[in-house]
C-alpha cells in the first residue's frame, strides 16, 4: 500500500531530513505536501487529502494539538514528531497513537510507518484522533477521559473511571473493567503506570496497578494485600509499601 503523506514542522532542516530519510527507507510513503507553521499545514491537509501527516507538536504561534483541534475529520493518520515534551508525548500514549523523538530514528520510523498503514487499512484512526483532541479539550474534567486499549483485532475506548486495576501478563497488560470485562492490551505495565498515574492509579506491586477509588482496605496480616471493593485482592510488595501509604494518607 502506497499513502499520501505531508510533514508540518517549524524547522527546514527537520521537514527536508524526515523527506529524505522516508525517501531512502520508506518507500511506501509519498511525500505530496510540507508546512512549516499550523496554518499553512491546515491548508494542505485540506488541498491534498493526505492519508498520513507527520506533525510537530511544538510550533511558534499554534501548535500541531491547535491545528487538528481547528479541523472538522480526521480521514489520516498522524505520526508525532517532536522534541521530548512531556504533556505531549502523555497525551499521544493516551490516544494509543505514535511519536518520533527528534533526532529521528530509522528503525522507529520505519515502525511508526508500518503501525500507520496498518491504522489506516483499519479505518481505526479517526476515532483515536478523536479522542485525543477530546483528552485536548477536557483537561480538567479527567472523569470523562477515555483511554485507547490496542487489543487483539481493534482499539477499545474506556473511561478511566471504569478500569478497577491493571495487571501485568509478560509484555502485554490485562485490564479488569467495572462491568467484569477484561482486556489484554498489547502494551506492558510500564507504560501505564505513566499514563495513569495522574487518575489516581498506584503501582502497589512490580505486576500490579490499581485504581486508588476501588481500594476497600489495607490487609496486614497473612501477607499484605489491598482488598477492593469487589473482593478481589491485589498484592503490595516491599518496596511499593511507603509510597502506596504516602498515597492512600494523602486522600484520608
Amino acid at each position: 500500500m502506497t499513502v499520501r503523506a505531508v510533514i508540518i514542522d517549524d524547522e527546514r532542516k527537520n521537514v527536508d531530513n524526515v523527506s529524505a530519510l522516508l525517501a531512502a527507507y520508506c518507500p511506501q510513503v509519498n511525500v505530496v505536501g510540507t508546512a512549516f507553521d499550523a496554518p499553512t499545514g491546515r491548508q494542505v491537509i485540506l488541498q491534498l487529502q493526505p492519508q498520513l501527516v507527520f506533525l510537530d507538536i511544538q510550533m511558534p504561534g499554534e501548535s500541531g494539538f491547535d491545528l487538528l483541534r481547528s479541523l472538522n475529520r480526521y480521514n489520516f493518520e498522524v505520526i508525532f514528531i517532536t522534541a521530548y515534551d512531556m504533556y505531549g508525548i502523555q497525551a499521544v500514549k493516551f490516544a494509543a497513537l505514535d511519536y518520533l523523538l527528534k533526532p529521528v530514528n530509522i528503525a522507529e520510523l520505519q515502525q511508526a510507518v508500518d503501525k500507520a498503514i496498518a491504522r489506516l487499512q483499519s479505518k481505526n484512526q479517526e476515532l483515536q484522533l478523536e479522542n485525543l483532541v477530546q483528552l485536548l479539550q477536557r483537561q480538567q474534567h479527567k472523569e470523562e477521559h477515555r483511554i485507547a486499549l490496542p487489543v487483539l483485532k481493534e482499539t477499545r475506548f474506556v473511561y478511566t473511571r471504569d478500569i478497577i486495576r491493571c495487571e501485568a501478563s509478560n509484555n502485554y497488560s490485562r485490564f479488569f473493567m467495572t462491568d467484569g470485562e477484561e482486556l489484554l492490551v498489547s502494551r506492558p505495565i510500564f507504560e501505564y503506570e505513566e499514563i495513569l498515574k495522574e487518575y489516581g492509579f498506584l503501582r502497589c506491586h512490580q505486576s500490579h496497578l490499581v485504581n486508588k477509588k476501588f481500594i476497600k482496605s489495607w490487609v496486614k496480616d497473612d501477607g499484605q494485600f489491598l482488598l477492593l471493593q469487589n473482593g478481589m485482592q491485589v498484592p503490595i510488595s516491599r518496596n511499593k509499601k511507603d509510597m502506596l501509604a504516602r498515597a492512600l494518607r494523602s486522600d484520608s
